[in-house]
């Protein structure tokens, strides 16, 4: 009986093995899990995801009036609207995209690039298309003469070209950064229209150098902040370095020719226009303008003052020399802080293009003391978190801290330590979007995270265009490292 109960257990087992047996063999083959996606993949894919919930959100009608906050736990878009810098931050986030998918197309994964590089491209355009809502006319006297310019006021005008820009309704760093942004679009598209606008605002730009000259010749350089201001300042002849190299570069070689406007050294007086190679044009100014900032604004821990200026009088003057009129040189030399990271950032940029053009050490050394007095001054260890680095987000600091990241990335190829630098950035951007990702939208303090109070969660929106422009410039930068 015992025996006879053993063996119907052991054939049960066995048929229950054999069931469980054959059943396991017609189930499909097991899928195997999803491949990692790299970092550089990852970044580019946050990248697109920041740009998207940020244009989704900013940007209203066809015109692409640009609402200066949002709030994704509330879903209100205020009111105000952005300045041109502003939504200059837009173009430049879908700037970084485009050159992220390229380098993705160049390091093997032309998928991603041909999914999604076509869209931003078309979205750049519409983004141009629109900016002039902040374009208007105005009539400048200068250093050198008198004309009329089509340039971007601050403000948005209700009609495309109807801006107001006269006096300090215009700034030369808002022009500074679309000449980047519109050189970016060309080196990433091959569009002429785009160089063609770039050298236009970089003539205005110029047009605002003080050519006038000191007691002893030599000139008395600098831009002011806008053509009504007295003062100049580090963001508007610092982020003209790189642009003006860029320049350099692509009319290398080639025999295209400018007009050079500048005032007699001897009599100090007589103005002159002579023709000049534009590569050469472009290198010489380049490197005046990285010149007169070292000059006078590095500071003794080797991070920049934000301007020279700000004494009596302190509106524009002018003076008239053989019958016509000139705006006066400026001779006040007040210096004024602080410190502000993108003053770095853009002298960093500036020095890695001049030296990758010219091979002069002296450029290489000044990226080497800036960007390690630079991270000693802005980054600072475990403040908020340890093993992170926080970096001042007051005011427009988050944008700013970009421009010094991105600052990292151009002069890492001649400096490997900077890679330590641009970790950090990562490191943020990471944790921020690891544990505080609400609705697409990363918050303001990427260490610390969002208010408790709904309502107090409102976004700048080139803080939104900021993050993605560096996840992107990050994307880049592990697969091109």
């Amino acid at each position: 009986m015992i025996q006879n109960q053993m063996m119907i257990t052991i054939m049960s087992f066995v048929m229950l093995l054999f069931a469980a047996c054959s059943e396991s063999s017609s189930d499909p083959e097991p899928t195997n899990p999803p491949a990692e996606v790299s970092l550089a993949e990852q970044n580019i894919l946050r990248a697109m995801e920041l740009t998207d919930n940020a244009v989704s959100a900013h940007f209203t009608g066809s015109g692409m009036a640009m609402a200066r906050y949002y709030n994704p736990f509330t879903g209100v878009r205020s009111d105000e609207t952005g300045s041109v810098w502003m939504y200059t931050a837009a173009i430049e986030a879908v700037n970084a995209v485009l050159h992220g998918l390229q380098a993705h197309k160049e390091h093997g994964n032309a998928a991603l690039y041909d999914e999604h590089f076509e869209k931003y491209a078309e979205l750049l355009g519409q983004l141009y298309d629109n900016a002039d809502y902040y374009l208007g006319t105005f009539e400048l006297v200068s250093y050198t003469q008198t004309k009329e310019w089509s340039v971007y006021g601050v403000n948005r005008g209700n009609a495309k070209g109807t801006a107001n820009v006269a006096g300090i309704e215009n700034v030369y760093d808002d022009q500074m950064w679309l000449v980047r942004e519109l050189l970016e679009s060309y080196k990433i598209t091959g569009e002429a229209a785009y160089l063609e606008k770039a050298e236009y605002l970089t003539a205005y730009v110029l047009d605002g150098w003080d050519s006038t000259r000191n007691p002893d010749g030599t000139e008395r350089g600098g831009i002011t902040w806008g053509p009504g201001y007295v003062t100049k300042h580090a963001c508007s002849n610092g982020p003209m370095v790189s642009p003006l190299v860029w320049l350099h570069e692509i009319y290398e070689g080639e025999s295209d020719e400018i007009t050079y406007r500048y005032i007699d050294a001897d009599d100090k007086q007589t103005r002159k226009t002579m023709q000049m190679n534009k590569s050469d044009y472009y290198a010489d100014f380049a490197q005046k303008v990285y010149t007169w900032q070292k000059d006078r604004l590095l500071r003794s821990d080797g991070v920049y003052d934000d301007m020279r200026g700000g004494c009596s009088p302190g509106n524009p003057q002018t003076e008239t020399v053989n019958g016509t009129e000139y705006r006066k040189g400026i001779t006040c030399q007040d210096r004024v802080g602080p410190a502000i990271s993108y003053n770095s950032g853009t002298m960093l940029s500036g020095a890695a293009d001049l030296y990758r053009t010219t091979d002069e050490e002296a450029y290489l050394q000044d990226v080497k003391e800036l960007s390690d007095d630079s991270f000693q001054y802005f980054a600072k260890p475990d403040q908020t978190h340890d093993g992170y680095h926080s970096y001042d987000i007051s005011g427009f600091n988050n944008w700013f801290n970009g421009v010094l990241m991105r600052g990292y990335v151009d002069v890492h190829p001649f400096y490997g330590a900077a890679s330590e630098y641009i970790g950090t950035f990562q490191q943020n951007l990471d944790y921020g979007y690891d544990n505080f990702l609400h609705e697409g939208f990363l918050p303001t303090n990427l260490l610390v995270g969002w208010s408790l109070t709904a309502n107090n969660n409102r976004t700048e929106g080139m803080f939104n265009f900021a993050f993605a422009a560096e996840y992107a410039v990050l994307a880049r930068y592990e697969l091109e490292k």
